[in-house]
């Protein structure tokens, strides 16, 4: 189970005012799952970009919080500046970073536009994935005549606000928001300062490509339209240029889907195409944070070209991808900066930081977290683990190698559901914590009381999800460690007996957890559905324990 992480990189029509900027920034701050990555002020455009991520429904209201501040603070009748813009909030993207999908952020990113238009009065157009028609995808066509034009197009009923009425406001103007795909921004070394070369490099990999020419002469078609030959990559925008302060050229690209084109794609047929040309890639650059799955992808595809080992840490896969793709020539990596997960969860204390000494003297301590519920998720991690060891173990053994390939598929499947145990270590002891937050909320009005109960609801029901979430991980790990007991190398058939106690005690001590929190939920259609799961896990470890234990029982001739 992966965290649920979005980004938000609202877009603000004020680059000159730092009392503004900083107003809008202490809105986003007061979200408090919601990590505020970058403010980027600019005077020239007049025009500040932020961005900050977190959970999907604190993204929300951060954005709709820093929507409102800009709509009391910046006013548009007197805006002036060098970038096209049609509202105090220009555009507001959400964007998936982790463990949603494109269509679920789509929802969030309506959920957001209906407050914002109900609350502070604002037409709000719906772009990219969330547009509503068409016309409507392309953030320059909602944009266009910018805000000295929005009077006169808000009357055209063609151009009707997806959210709100199509009233002007001449203070706010209108407003953009929509859900789209991560955008990298990516830039690739050459040993050159020729930026014709560097050109002819980008146009064989950009998507768009370059005009044909027959002896120099553009080639077009019966409309007297230039023919274009397409390059190597889908969904990449890519220019070279010589960047004086490097002493060198790069290819500047734009990844606009990176599911169809990742950066280890990008590097490597450019990496061919400079080759072609009697050129060197000698490193590259990420402008910007990336998604941590971006370096880990990147880390396995190297690994896999040396016919390496993929079933890896994601640290070690990670700086495997920093070395291969030559991001440190101009300068240190830190992922703790650049991959966006790692930053969010810099911002504040993590149990599985601490050492295990600390980590276990923190249990023991007169306080409520860390408690069972983390506990349980820590020993599944370490059952994950060991499964992971013998899997990797087992590759390499002699007279297994012919089973390479399926050892190596355990292992990775076996690292990823260790790594969702970690998390939910934290996991747990932030849901105990949300509903201790929730009951200090105050009670003295009727509308307090309401907004307490609810509060105190939904952090319960996380309580209840989070130990059901560790079950179902667990469990998963089961059938792998099982199978690597049959097959696996036979000298650490002891570690993954106790990867499966580890496992199996993960399962039970979770178990405990669903049952403790759900006596205090007064939904019994809730319960019964949450019970009705958690059976069900433990269905399963019933049905495999006999044949866990015999099978320990046999190699250990107990």
């Amino acid at each position: 189970m992966s965290a649920q992480i979005i980004e938000c990189v609202p877009n603000f029509s004020e680059g000159r005012d730092e009392n503004t900027i900083n107003a809008i920034a202490a809105a986003v701050k007061t979200v408090a799952e919601v990590t505020l990555l970058d403010v980027d002020p600019g005077k020239d455009t007049n025009r500040t970009v932020f961005t900050f991520a977190g959970p999907p429904a604190a993204v929300v209201e951060a954005a709709f919080k820093a929507i409102g501040v800009a709509a009391q603070l910046i006013d548009m009748t007197t805006h002036t500046g060098a970038h096209p813009r049609m509202g105090a909030t220009d555009v507001c993207p959400l964007i998936p970073i982790a463990g949603i999908s494109l269509a679920e952020v789509s929802e969030y990113a309506n959920e957001l536009a209906r407050r914002v238009s109900a609350a502070y009065n604002i037409p709000t157009y719906m772009y990219e994935a969330s547009a509503k028609n068409p016309e409507r995808r392309n953030l320059a066509n909602i944009r266009s005549g910018e805000y000295e034009g929005l009077k006169e197009k808000l009357s055209d009923p063609n151009w009707k606000p997806d959210y709100g009425e199509a009233i002007f406001n001449a203070k706010s103007g209108a407003t953009v928001i929509g859900a789209r795909d991560f955008l990298i921004a990516y830039n690739v070394n050459l040993n050159t300062d020729s930026v014709k070369k560097a050109n002819s490099v980008a146009f064989d990999v950009r998507e768009k490509g370059r005009v044909k020419k027959i002896n120099g002469v553009d080639v077009l078609d019966a409309e007297g339209n230039p023919v274009r030959i397409p390059g190597k990559l889908k969904d990449v925008k890519a220019i070279g240029w010589f960047i004086p302060e490097y002493g060198f050229s790069q290819i500047s690209m734009n990844l606009t889907n990176p599911q169809e084109t990742s950066i280890h794609d990008a590097f490597m047929a450019i990496d061919e195409a400079a080759r072609e040309r009697g050129l060197k890639v000698t490193g590259s650059e990420l402008v910007g944070m990336v998604p941590k799955q971006v370096m880990v992808d990147a880390g396995k595809y190297f690994q896999k070209l040396q016919n390496g080992n993929t079933a890896l840490p994601e640290r070690d896969l990670i700086r495997i991808a920093v070395r291969s793709l030559g991001l440190e020539e101009l300068g240190p990596f830190d992922p703790e900066h650049k991959i966006i997960e790692y930053s969010i969860e810099k911002s504040k204390e993590k149990l599985i930081d601490l050492s295990l000494e600390d980590f276990t003297n923190r249990i023991s301590y007169d306080t409520p977290t860390p408690g069972g519920g983390s506990a349980a998720a820590y020993i599944g991690a370490v059952g994950s683990a060991l499964g992971a060891m013998v899997a990797n173990l087992s590759q390499s053994k002699k007279g297994l190698e012919k089973s390479r390939s399926y050892f190596m598929a355990r292992a990775e499947v076996l690292q990823s559901l260790k790594q969702s145990l970690l998390h939910l270590v934290d996991a747990d002891t932030d849901a105990y914590n949300e509903i201790i937050t929730a009951i200090r909320m105050p009670k003295e009005t009727d509308a307090e009381k309401k907004v307490r109960g609810r509060a105190i609801t939904n952090a319960t029901k996380t309580a209840i999800e989070t130990p059901l979430a560790t079950m179902k991980v667990a469990s998963d790990a089961l059938p792998g460690i099982i199978d690597l007991l049959q097959h696996g190398n036979p000298s650490s058939f002891s570690d993954a007996a106790v990867g499966l106690l580890c496992v199996e005690t993960a399962i039970n001590g979770a178990y405990f957890n669903v049952k403790i929190n759900l006596k205090d939920v007064k939904d019994a259609e809730y319960s019964a559905t949450i019970l009705a799961q958690a059976t069900e896990v433990m269905r399963k470890l019933a049905d495999t324990k006999t044949e866990i234990q015999d099978k320990i029982n046999r190699f250990f001739d107990l």
